[in-house]
Formats: structure tokens, C-alpha cells, sequence
């Protein structure tokens, strides 16, 4: 019996600014961003939107599908969370109309958490095989104006049904771990914002791939080599491709260059126009490759490099399987990305300073996402969520 991911589909805000319009007002050349870190666009939330309305709108499409009443689970990974105590996965519950019986959890390590969400989920339904998972990644990345990390910023949703059999990427149960105590990228509790060393967090990154990927080859049977494609956790699109050529190497896979950067291409599309989703954004690339790629993918072998700063790190495995492009949500997603709106910087401005209500009293939101699912208000501390 295989295990894996049988739906994925994924949602970000219905706005977002150019970072060629970042660039000219910082007066530099827009390459640095095109280029340099392979960046575009960057998805801006609406003031009605946070972690728990974009979830909901990506297991929308998932639930429409197959229903509420074969998932047994919701596992909800975010570094963005909205309560301390409750998790964001419980409002979504709600929103989704799961049934009671449906335990769900919170999960939170930086950006690897939705890898251990599916490790778990997998772990679930292996156990109880007619059972299904949904595993949810939502974040909002954002971080100080004027800072190194301010064009990296973005916002998305994952969600992902776990199955026995599944009908788009079968899991293996091999994996390569790597955890250190690090301080490249934090937030504590009372700041807004992350804090991040950039030059930092990025050798932690590439020493992590290594110890990760060692670890799986003492796990796993797997060579380099059998590898078609990569999907790499996308902090911004560059480090894919810095992390990939990094792999080859240690590897001596005797690759082109063309061949390596032909490997991870196809997942970095939607990252290039939707900037970083934290938890969500390594999945939204494996979307990316399903929905992009020009090539039958069906008994592909897919490497994954999951990191999350501070950090934890895992690399693992999974087959793409045959009929796979018969069950992907590619028109939803091209006509919500197509249909975003852009933003002027100073409409941006006003996005990134929107008040954030931590007094107590009545504020109502106003309406502005595209999305069906919305923040209407909060109230006594109590956040107020909403079907459009």
C-alpha cells in the first residue's frame, strides 16, 4: 500500500506589487530583484485576510472535490499563527463544515512544519488506511520596510489531502533529518515582523541540505541520480537554484548546467509572482511542477529539501503517479493568479500599516479580499470570520 498526496491546491491574496515598483522607489535596478534573487511580484494580504481565511480557501477546491466525511484529520502548519493558544486550524474547521469527530492540531517550526504535518499524516494513515488527512500550510511573510528581507515578503495557502493510494505524489517512508540550534531567522512573541541574518541563514540552509541528504543515503536505497526533479523550500527562487547546484556537487552528479537548472525550473513559477508563504511555499512549488512542467511526470522520482530556520531540516522522496494531471485544480489557479490586482507602492504602504486591533474593542474589517472566506471583524479579543 502506498501513501501520499491525493489533492493539493493552493490560494494567495488577490493583490500584489510589482518589485519593479519597489525598485524604483528605492531607486536601484529592478534586475536585483528579477535577477538577483529571482523575484517578481510579491502577494500582499488584504486587511481581511490572515492565515486562517487563506487555509480555508485552499482546502476549499479540496473539499468540493471529495467531501468532508473521509477526513479524519486537519494538521495546520504555520509560523504566522494568529492565537497562542487556539489553533488557527479549528476556525477552519468550522468555515469547511468538518465533522465533529475531526481531531486538529497546530504545528509550528518555521518553515519545515508542513513537512512534518505530512509526515505524520502519512504516519496517521498508514495506521487506519481508509482514513484521509488534510494537511494545511498558510503564512503571511513579512518583514520591516527597508530591510534585506522586504522583497522577499508574500503570503499563500497549501492544502493537501493525504490518502492511502493516492492519485498524485506517493510518499516514501525514507527521509533525511538535520536539526541544530541556530539563530538565522526568528520572531519573538512580541514583534510583528521576523528578524533574519540573510548571509546566515543561507549557509545554514546549504550545511543543512548536506547533513539532511546524508542522512537520507544512510536511510534510503535512492541515488542522486534517480532523481528527476527537486522541490526546495523558496525563501526567494535563487535559493532553489543555489541549493540544487549545491546538491550536484556534493554529489558529483556530472550534470550540465542546464541539466541542473532544468530539475528545479518548473517549481519556481508561481514563486517568482507570489514571493514567500513560508510553510506553504516548497508545496506550492510541487504545484508549480505538477501544473507546469511539459513533460509526462507520471513515475517520476521528486526529491524534496524541506528547511525551517532556527532549525530543522528534512530531505525525502516521493513517485508521481500515472493519471496525476487529471486531478489538478491548474485552471483554478491560473485564473486566480491571473486575475490578482497590482498595487501602487503607496497602496502597499497602507497594506503593510493596516491596524492590527489588540485592544479589546469592536473593529470591524472592511471588505476587500476576492477570497470566499474573511476576517469581518474582531471583537473582545475574539476574531470574527465569515463566509462571503
Amino acid at each position: 500500500m502506498s501513501v501520499g498526496i491525493d489533492e493539493i491546491s493552493f490560494y494567495t491574496s488577490n493583490y500584489f506589487l510589482d518589485l519593479r515598483t519597489l525598485a524604483e522607489v528605492q531607486q536601484i535596478e529592478s534586475d536585483k530583484y528579477y535577477t538577483g534573487i529571482g523575484q517578481e511580484k510579491m502577494s500582499m494580504a488584504a486587511p481581511d485576510e490572515d492565515v486562517v481565511t487563506m487555509a480555508a480557501n485552499a482546502a476549499q477546491q479540496v473539499i468540493d472535490r471529495v467531501g468532508v466525511d473521509c477526513i479524519s484529520s486537519l494538521l495546520f502548519a504555520t509560523e504566522t499563527g494568529v492565537d497562542q493558544s487556539k489553533a488557527a486550524g479549528v476556525y477552519v474547521h468550522r468555515l469547511l463544515g468538518l465533522n465533529s469527530n475531526c481531531r486538529v492540531v497546530e504545528l509550528k517550526q518555521a518553515c519545515y512544519s508542513a513537512t512534518a504535518a505530512i509526515q505524520m499524516a502519512c504516519a496517521l494513515v498508514a495506521r487506519q488506511p481508509e482514513k484521509k488527512v488534510l494537511v494545511i500550510a498558510s503564512d503571511i511573510a513579512r518583514y520591516d520596510l527597508g530591510t534585506s528581507g522586504e522583497a522577499t515578503q508574500g503570503c499563500g495557502a497549501v492544502a493537501m489531502l493525504i490518502s492511502a493510494n493516492p492519485r498524485l505524489v506517493e510518499i516514501d517512508p525514507e527521509v533525511g533529518n538535520h536539526t541544530e540550534d541556530v539563530m538565522d531567522f526568528w520572531r519573538p512573541n512580541y514583534r510583528a515582523t521576523a528578524l533574519v541574518d540573510g548571509k546566515y541563514s543561507t549557509k545554514i540552509y546549504l550545511k543543512s541540505l548536506k547533513k539532511a541528504w546524508e542522512n537520507f543515503v544512510d536511510a534510503s536505497s535512492v541515488a542522486f541520480n534517480d532523481f528527476s526533479y527537486f522541490c526546495y523550500h523558496l525563501p526567494f527562487s535563487r535559493m532553489a537554484e543555489k541549493a540544487h547546484k549545491h546538491l550536484a556537487k556534493i554529489n558529483q552528479a556530472g550534470l550540465t548546467l542546464e541539466q541542473i537548472e532544468q530539475q528545479v525550473e518548473d517549481t519556481l513559477h508561481y514563486n517568482r509572482i507570489i514571493g514567500n508563504s513560508y510553510t506553504a511555499s516548497m508545496y506550492i512549488g510541487l504545484s508549480s511542477l505538477l501544473e507546469n512542467c511539459k513533460h509526462n511526470l507520471a513515475g517520476k522520482k521528486v526529491g524534496f529539501f524541506s528547511y525551517g530556520s532556527g532549525c530543522v531540516s528534512e530531505f525525502f522522496s516521493g513517485t508521481v503517479v500515472s493519471g496525476y494531471d487529471k486531478c489538478l485544480h491548474t485552471l483554478n489557479h491560473k485564473q486566480m493568479l491571473e486575475s490578482r490586482q497590482e498595487v501602487s507602492y503607496d497602496e502597499y504602504l497602507k497594506l503593510c500599516s493596516y491596524p492590527d486591533p489588540r485592544d479589546g474593542e469592536h473593529h470591524d474589517i472592511p471588505a476587500s479580499t476576492a477570497g470566499r472566506y474573511r476576517l469581518a471583524a474582531i471583537s473582545g479579543h475574539k476574531r470574527e470570520y465569515v463566509v462571503c
